[in-house]
C-alpha cells in the first residue's frame, strides 16, 4: 500500500518494513535478532527455527525491492552477542546494501562491532524533511518515523472473536513502523479520529478507514 508524505511517495510492506523508492531505501524497525536465543539461554523452551525467520524475512524484503540501502530504526539486537550474532555476521558480508543503524534502547553490543561489518551507527537521521529516530519523537518542521512501540492493533468480530494484528500506525506528524522481528508482541493502540492505521494481513496491508 503506498503512502505520501510531501513529495515523498512510500510503500508500506506487508512484512512491516516500510520502502522510499525515490531513495530506494528500505526502513526496517525492531528486528529484535537474538531474542529466541536470549529467551532460550533463560530456560525458555523455543523453537530455533524462529530466529532463523528472521533473516529468511530480510532476503525476501531485499529481493522484492532491490534496494541500494536499508536504515534500521533501533532494537536490530535484543541483548549481547548470541548465535544471532555470528548469523547476522556471515548475513551482513553477503550483502552489497549500505546499511545504517539507528540506535535504539536493546542495542547495548558496542557501536564498534557493527562499524566493523562496515555499518554506519546514528543516534538519528535527518533526510529531507524526514528525522529518522527509534524512539517517537516531535521535532518542528519534520516528520518523524520510527519504531520501538511495537504497534498492534485488535479486531473484533462478531461475539467475542478477536485477532490482534502488527500495524503501520499513522499520526499527523509521525508514522510509526510495526516490528519486523518474530516473538516481539504488541503494543495495542487506540487511534484517534484523526489517526490512520494500517494493518498486516497475510500478504497485504490493509487500511482500517
Amino acid at each position: 500500500m503506498h503512502l505520501n508524505y510531501g513529495n515523498s511517495q512510500f510503500i508500506m510492506h506487508s512484512s512491516g518494513s516500510l520502502y522510499w523508492p525515490s531513495k530506494e531505501v528500505l526502513l526496517i524497525a525492531d528486528v529484535h535478532f537474538g531474542k529466541i536465543d536470549h529467551f532460550r539461554k533463560n530456560g525458555s523452551a523455543l523453537p530455533n527455527e524462529v530466529s532463523l525467520e528472521n533473516f529468511k524475512k530480510l532476503d525476501r524484503v531485499i529481493d522484492e525491492f532491490q534496494p541500494k540501502g536499508i536504515i534500521f530504526l533501533g532494537d536490530l539486537f535484543h541483548s549481547t552477542q548470541n548465535r544471532d550474532w555470528d548469523r547476522f555476521t556471515a548475513w551482513v558480508k553477503e550483502q552489497s546494501i549500505k546499511m545504517t543503524l539507528v540506535v535504539g534502547n536493546h542495542d547495548i553490543i558496542p557501536s564498534y562491532y557493527f562499524e566493523d561489518l562496515g555499518i554506519e551507527v546514528v543516534p538519528s537521521l535527518n533526510i529531507d524533511t524526514l528525522f529518522l529516530s527509534h524512539h517517537p519523537e516531535e521535532k518542528q518542521g519534520f516528520w518523524n518515523i520510527c519504531g520501538h512501540l511495537h504497534p498492534g492493533y485488535r479486531l473484533r468480530g462478531q461475539g467475542k472473536q478477536q485477532l490482534k494484528l502488527s500495524c503501520f500506525y499513522k499520526k499527523k506528524y509521525q508514522l510509526i513502523l510495526p516490528a519486523f522481528g518474530a516473538f516481539t508482541g504488541h503494543f495495542l493502540i487506540e487511534p484517534e479520529d484523526n489517526e490512520d492505521v494500517f494493518i498486516l494481513a497475510e500478504n497485504e496491508v490493509l487500511s482500517l478507514r
